[in-house]
Formats: structure tokens, sequence, C-alpha cells
């Protein structure tokens, strides 16, 4: 595929994402940037939920990684549909009534001050790091389709990338995302399924035949149960996913402004449930497509795989221009609206929870939730950079490794705020939220060596919680009960 064609494709899809974004976010203030003024039909936030979680990450990582571990994902996905569950009906009510802009004010109002900056730091470097590595990959993918053949560097391509970001968020926020995320999802689902189709032809599939091929690839293995010690052992995957979408997703504010942009609990419910469950249709369609790609790139001796398979396939000519515009289409969609998403959501997390700038006037408000919005582009653009330097495993895996460390203790916070009506002593609740994730690092490098060579996988946060809700028990203040 030609540089000339990326490109006019990439500036294709931004003219028309920016123009939707003006429409969403033309006479927004600060209420419709942090909470979309709690407007938001709830299937059109449900529409942008599905597509939320997916970013670039998903949209190359999850196909590539179908050689590796099969149809293996999809027992975390049946963990996550379980989470949006939880979060649906113990969550989201307590937000509303709560009346919470940033979801983490919660901790303030159950422990005290020292817990509600804890949770919002920890939700800051999650994010920070989370959405820099998602990014990051996509920016690799661009560097090699762009900027590579015309000789120009890596740390271009990320400003370029970011300003992209930042200027479609800059006014609308919340208003904004829930829109261009609902653009987001149609285009994903639509490259992965023309994907399909596309490639199944040229190999002479029809749809029969497609699930057969899927079945008898060797890659469509769903369900594993046979050694506890794997990584891909069910109960991990399972419990890894429904306690990482209640972390990922219920505690993190970048995941939450869509709902909560939503008029009232029960539409807000509507909207996690039915993305929750599409969402695993949907990732069950990226790893046929994964399939899809290993066997054509098999057939056509194209050596790439992992990450760079879809990107390879798409772009190697062997396939209808068409395929490779798609895959252009579905990157930058992917990439872009979560991108969006979290620059706006920690804009919205510094600038109400660690700067406490609700207490200031509207126009004062203004002012620092720009200012802020530009320290973050920035903020993010470097640590893309500094990835760059320093990465050395598949992005997905890093996506959710970092969130079992970093997510871990807001969860712990948050259960054992919604199971435990004692308060506890809150100047102490930062120590045990730094010493949990510590304990954590230990035993998943000794686990091996100290369990019988058992391996931690994502279910380290599940552990990380525990911990952390051990280190509140032990820090209950039993003089003072909390007020009903």
């Amino acid at each position: 595929m030609s540089v000339i064609v990326v490109i006019s494709t990439v500036l294709a899809y931004l003219l028309f994402m920016f123009a939707i974004a003006w429409m969403a976010g033309k006479d927004s203030d600060n209420s419709a940037f942090f909470t979309g003024s709690r407007k938001s039909r709830w299937y059109v936030a449900a529409l942008a939920m599905i597509g939320a979680p997916m970013s670039g990450v998903t949209f190359v990582s999850v196909p590539g990684m179908v050689a590796s571990s099969g149809f293996g994902y999809l027992q975390m996905c049946l963990g996550f549909v379980v989470g949006y569950l939880v979060i649906s009906f113990a969550l989201i009510p307590l937000f509303y009534r709560q009346n919470v802009v940033s979801i983490y004010q919660y901790l303030e109002n159950r422990f005290g001050l020292s817990s509600y900056k804890t949770g919002a730091w920890f939700f800051f470097v999650s994010k920070i790091l989370g959405a820099s590595v998602r990014f990051f990959l996509v920016c690799l993918i661009f560097q090699m389709l762009v900027f590579e053949p015309l000789s120009l560097p890596f740390w271009l391509n990320v400003l370029i990338s970011v300003f992209i970001v930042f200027a479609y968020t800059f006014t609308g926020g919340v208003k904004t995302v829930v829109w261009t995320d609902s653009l987001r999802t149609l285009c994903m689902i639509l490259a992965v399924v023309l994907g399909i189709v596309f490639i199944a032809k040229n190999l002479g599939v029809g749809l029969g035949g497609l699930v057969s091929s899927v079945k008898g690839s060797g890659m469509s293995r769903m369900f594993y149960f046979d050694d506890v010690n794997a990584s891909q052992y069910f109960w991990k995957q399972f419990l890894g996913g429904l306690f990482t979408a209640v972390a990922m997703t219920g505690l993190d504010q970048d995941m939450m402004q869509r709902p909560l942009s939503c008029k009232d609990p029960s539409d807000s419910r509507k909207n996690m449930i039915t993305s929750g469950v599409m969402q695993f249709f949907v990732v069950a369609l990226f790893l046929c497509l994964g399939v899809m790609l290993y066997q054509f790139a098999a057939t056509n001796g194209i050596s790439e795989t992992g990450d760079k398979i879809f990107a390879a396939v798409a772009t190697s000519g062997l396939l209808p221009g068409v395929v490779g515009v798609l895959f252009i289409i579905g990157l930058v969609a992917s990439s872009f609206g979560a991108g969006g998403s979290a620059l706006t959501s920690l804009t919205t997390s510094f600038t109400v929870d660690i700067l406490g700038a609700m207490k200031k006037g509207e126009s004062s408000l203004t002012k620092t939730r720009k200012l802020v919005h530009v320290g973050m582009a920035v903020l993010m653009a470097v640590v893309i950079i500094v990835f760059n330097k320093l990465s050395n495993t598949s992005a997905i895996n890093a996506v959710y490794t970092l969130a079992s460390y970093t997510y871990g203790p807001i969860l712990g916070m948050f259960a054992f705020g919604l199971a435990c009506k004692r308060r506890v002593k809150d100047k102490l609740v930062p120590l045990v939220a730094i010493a949990a994730p510590a304990l954590c690092l230990v035993l998943q490098l000794n686990s091996e060596r100290w369990f019988g060579g058992y391996k931690f996988s994502y279910e380290i946060l599940l552990l990380n919680a525990i911990f952390v809700v051990i280190g509140l028990s032990c820090l209950i203040d039993r003089k003072s009960d909390l007020e009903s």
C-alpha cells in the first residue's frame, strides 16, 4: 500500500471525525466536558462502550495472539460479561446516588481525603501508562506505513498523533467522546467483518467452509482446564477477566464516563449490560479474523506474526486495495478514539480529584481544565517515546500486566468500602495501597520456585485487591463507625 493512499485514508477519516466532534462539542461547558451533561442516550452510549475498551491494541494484537493462545482470550471475555453485571448492579447505583463527577469522589465520602487522593493517583498512573502502551502500538504501525517510508523520526509521529487526539477533545470532552466512540465501534466492526470476507474469498472459502476452516485450524481452542499451573487455565482467565472488568471499567474514570453520561441509573445499566454481551461476540470476530490472517500468511509466504500480521496481510498487495483501506480506517478509529477518551478522563480526574478545581468558579475551572488538558497531552507523548525505548513484550500483555498492579489497590479500596461499614485510619491508607502491589510483585517473581511451578496470570489483580482489603481491615478505627 502506498504512503499516499495511507495518508489520504487517515485524513479522510480524521476530517469526518472532527466534523462529528465539532457538532457534538459546540456550545459545551464544563458539565458537558466532565459528564456529557447526563444527556447521552443509552443505546448511543452502549455502542460507544462496545468499542471503548477496544483500542488499537485490540485491533492488531488480538488477531495476532490467536497463534499462541487460540481462542483462550474468550475465557477472559466471559469474565468481562459477569464483571459488567457487577458494575451494573453494584457500582452504577452508588455513583448516581452520590452524584459524582469523578468516581473517586466516593473514596473521600467513604474514607477521607488521603484515600481519595490515593485512588486518584493510582488511576492517574494506571491510565497514563495503559493509554500510552495502547497508543504506542498504533504509532509503531504508522511508523511502518508512513513515517519510515518518508524517513521521518518516531518522535515526530508521536507528536502529530497525540496532537490530533488533543485537538478533537479539547472543547467537547465526554460529550464528544460518546459520539466519536460510536463511530469508532462501527468502523472497527466493519473493518473486521469485511476483512474476514475478503480473505475467505481469496482462499476460496465460503461461509460454511469458514466455520470449518476456523475449527480445523488448530487455533480455535477456547477452554483450558487441564493444567492449573498454566497461565491459560480457565479459572485464572475467567476470574482475571471478572475482576479486570470491575477494576478497569467500573473503577476507571475513562470507561465510566460513558455510562455515567446517561440520564439515570436505569439507562446506564442497560448500556453496560448490552455493551458487555456484545463485546464478547466482537472479540470472537477478531479471533476468527486472526485465524484467517495466519492461514492467508502461510499460503502466501508472509512471515510476520503477532502484532504485525494484520498490517502485513492487509497492506501486502495480495488482497483487494479496499482491505488495506479498511485496516487503516479500523486502526485509526480504534486508536484515536481510545487516545481521546483516555486524555479526557485524565484531564477530568487530575482537574477534579488532584487539583480540586471544582471548588473554583466556572471561568477559573475552565482555564484550569484547558491547561491540564495540554499538560496531559504532553505527558502522554513523553511516556510513549520512553516506552518505545524500553518495550520488550507484547502490547496487550503489557496493558493487562500494568493494570494488575495499578488497579488492584483501587479495586481493594472500593471492595472494602462497599462490604464493610467501619471507618479506617485514612492517613495510613496510602501505605497499604503501595505495599500490596509490592508484595504481589515479589510473589509473581518467585511463584514458580515457591509454589511448585505455578505461574500467576492476570489473577494477580485479585490477589493485589485482597492484600489491600486485609491491610484496610488492620486499619479499622474501632472508635468511629461510619455514619449512616
